[in-house]
């Protein structure tokens, strides 16, 4: 690694998004991984879809080798200004109403969910009863 590493801005690196010629973030540092596009095991399309943000997290979600990382030294080019990349959008679902159940109304389900067969049941003995021949 270089001994003092050059600060490039989000924006600058984000404009390296093609094959011959490919950036990277990676924890803060920016690695140009143009010369590995053609040996990297995923492809290059796995490395071109990690470009144009932080992709700290692709890169630990599948779980690279220590080889893998000791590799990446000779592609770095210095470090990124966090402050200059975009924050993730976390997903927040819309507020709900919490739901309280009456519990008049649960106490009626459990009586019906009881009653229902029963009364099932007693129709279908009254109708044999009846129907049957004496």
């Amino acid at each position: 690694m270089a001994s003092d590493p050059k600060v490039h801005v989000f924006e600058d690196v984000s404009k390296h998004n093609k094959t011959k010629d490919c950036w990277l973030i990676i924890n803060g540092k920016v690695y140009d991984v143009t010369p590995f596009m053609d040996d990297h095991p995923g492809g290059d399309e796995v490395l071109l879809s990690a470009t144009g943000k932080d992709a700290t997290n692709d890169f630990e979600d599948v779980g690279h080798s220590d080889s893998a990382r000791e590799m990446m030294d000779k592609y770095y080019i210095g470090e990124v200004d966090m402050d200059t990349v975009p924050s993730k959008r976390v997903y927040v679902p819309p507020q709900q109403a919490t739901y309280n159940p009456d519990k008049t109304s649960e106490f009626v389900v459990k009586i019906l969910q009881f009653l229902v067969p029963l009364v099932i049941l007693g129709l279908a003995f009254a109708v044999r009863q009846y129907t049957k021949e004496k």
